[in-house]
C-alpha cells in the first residue's frame, strides 16, 4: 500500500483520491483553500467519455442524476439568425447515458462526499511550497511550516501548479487564449414574455456580431448560458461591478437576432469574466515520485468541452497504473501513466484550441467569416460521426494488466 499525497481538492484531486483508494492505496488530499468549495464556480459539461471513466469509480449512476442531459448542439449566426449545423455532443453510451450539464459544485460535492464515505482525509489550508525526495519517500512542506510524508505526490493543483514547477522548473507558463469566459443561470419563469427558441437538451451556440455565446434550457425551465467576449488589452471587464458588467455584455449582443440580450438582462448573478488559457505541451508530467493530473498537466480551452472528463480519465488511468504496486516500482509506473495519457491529452488540447479559433473574431474578420461559415459547417456536418469517436469513445480498462 502506498501513502499518496494529493495536492488539490478540486475535480482532478478528488477523482484521483478515489481512484487511488480503489487501487488499494491510502490517499490524503491537501487543499490550499481553508474550506470546501461547495456552491463555488459556474457550470460544466461532463461528456460521455467522462461518464465512462466515472463508471470505473462506481459514480456514473449518481453523476447521471446531476444537472440535465445536453446531447445536442446547434450553431447559428447572430447577425441574421441563420442556422448553420447540428451536432451530437458525443452521442450516448450503450445504456443511454449522454453528456450532462451541471454546476461545478454539484460534481464537486458528489466527489467530496464519496471521498468522505471511503474515509479519504481532506486537509484544508495547506499550500504546498516544496518537496524533499529520498530513497524512502517524499516529504511535503507547506506554507505554514507543517510537513507530511508519503510515497508519492500527485499534483492536481491546476493551471498554476506548484507541483509542475517542482517536477521541472523550466516548464512553460500557460498559453493565453484571447477570449474571456463568463455566464450565468436565469431562474425559471423570469423570461415568460420571451418565447424560447431552443428546446431542453439542445445547446444553442451563436457566432454573434461582437461575441460568441451559448444558451440552453433545462427541463425545469431555467436558462443556462455562457459567453466568450474577446479579451482586449485596453479593457478589463473583471473590474466592472455587477451593473456595469451586465450593461457591457448586453451591448455586445444587442445587435444579434437572438434572445441573448433578454437573457443577460434577466440574470441576477453574472460570473465575473476570467481569462482562458491552455498548455500546448509541457516537458514532463512526472519525475521519480511526483506526477501531474488534470489541468496541471494539460489544461485545455473550455471550447474543448473536456476539462472535467479528462481530469477524471487521468485519475482512473493513474489509479490503474499504480494498483498493486510496490514502492520500488513507482517511477516506472508513473512513466507508463504519462506515456498512456500524453498523446490523447495533447490532442484534446489542440482540438479545443481549434474549436476556440472561430470565436476570435474582430469586426472585419466577422463580416468575412459570416459569409464562409455556412460552407465550413456544411463540410463539418458531412464528416462521419466516427471522426469524433477518438474523443468520446475512449475507454480505460481497469483490469488490464500493467
Amino acid at each position: 500500500m502506498l501513502n499518496c499525497m494529493v495536492v488539490g481538492a478540486g475535480i482532478a484531486g478528488l477523482s484521483s483520491g478515489i481512484a487511488l483508494h480503489k487501487a488499494g492505496h491510502r490517499p490524503v488530499i491537501f487543499e490550499s483553500y481553508g474550506a470546501p468549495s461547495d456552491g463555488i464556480g459556474g457550470f460544466l459539461t461532463v461528456a460521455v467519455n467522462g461518464f465512462d471513466a466515472l463508471e470505473t469509480l462506481n459514480l456514473k449512476a449518481a453523476a447521471a442524476n446531476l444537472g440535465f442531459s445536453t446531447p445536442l448542439m446547434s450553431m447559428y449566426l447572430g447577425s441574421n439568425g441563420r442556422h448553420l449545423v447540428d451536432f451530437d455532443y458525443g452521442g450516448s453510451l450503450p445504456d443511454g447515458t449522454t453528456a450532462r450539464t451541471m454546476t461545478r459544485s454539484e460534481l464537486y460535492s458528489l466527489l467530496r462526499e464519496e471521498a468522505g464515505r471511503l474515509g479519504i482525509s481532506i486537509v484544508y489550508d495547506k499550500r504546498l511550497t516544496t518537496v524533499e525526495e529520498s530513497r524512502d519517500g517524499v516529504r511535503a512542506v507547506f506554507h505554514d511550516g507543517t510537513t507530511a510524508h508519503g510515497d508519492i505526490v500527485v499534483g492536481a493543483d491546476g493551471l498554476h501548479s506548484r507541483v509542475r514547477k517542482l517536477i521541472d522548473p523550466t516548464s512553460p507558463a500557460p498559453r493565453t487564449i484571447p477570449l474571456l469566459n463568463t455566464g450565468g443561470i436565469v431562474a425559471a419563469g423570469v423570461l415568460k414574455a420571451e418565447p424560447m427558441d431552443v428546446e431542453p437538451g439542445r445547446m444553442k451556440m451563436v457566432f454573434g456580431k461582437r461575441c460568441f455565446y451559448c444558451y440552453m434550457q433545462d427541463p425545469d425551465g431555467r436558462i443556462w448560458w455562457f459567453a466568450n467576449p474577446l479579451q482586449r488589452s485596453s479593457e478589463d471587464p473583471a473590474t466592472l461591478d455587477a451593473g456595469a458588467r451586465k450593461a457591457w455584455l448586453t451591448k455586445l449582443v444587442a445587435g444579434d437576432r437572438t434572445m441573448m440580450a433578454a437573457i443577460i438582462t434577466a440574470t441576477d448573478d453574472i460570473i465575473r469574466p476570467y481569462t482562458t488559457s491552455d498548455f500546448p505541451s509541457i516537458p514532463r508530467w512526472q519525475r521519480e515520485r511526483l506526477v501531474l493530473v488534470g489541468d496541471a498537466a494539460h489544461a485545455a480551452s473550455p471550447s474543448s468541452g473536456q476539462g472535467a472528463s479528462m481530469a477524471i480519465e487521468d485519475a482512473v488511468t493513474l489509479g490503474r497504473s499504480l494498483q498493486g504496486l510496490a514502492p520500488d516500482s513507482i517511477s516506472e509506473a508513473l512513466a507508463r501513466y504519462e506515456n498512456e495519457r500524453r498523446t490523447r491529452a495533447e490532442s484534446v488540447v489542440e482540438w479545443g484550441r481549434r474549436n476556440a479559433a472561430p470565436k476570435i473574431r474582430g469586426q472585419f474578420k466577422r463580416v468575412f467569416e459570416d459569409l464562409v461559415l455556412p460552407a465550413v459547417f456544411r463540410g463539418i456536418a458531412r464528416k462521419s460521426k466516427d471522426d469524433f469517436d477518438w474523443v468520446y469513445r475512449h475507454h480505460i480498462e481497469w483490469d488490464t494488466a500493467n
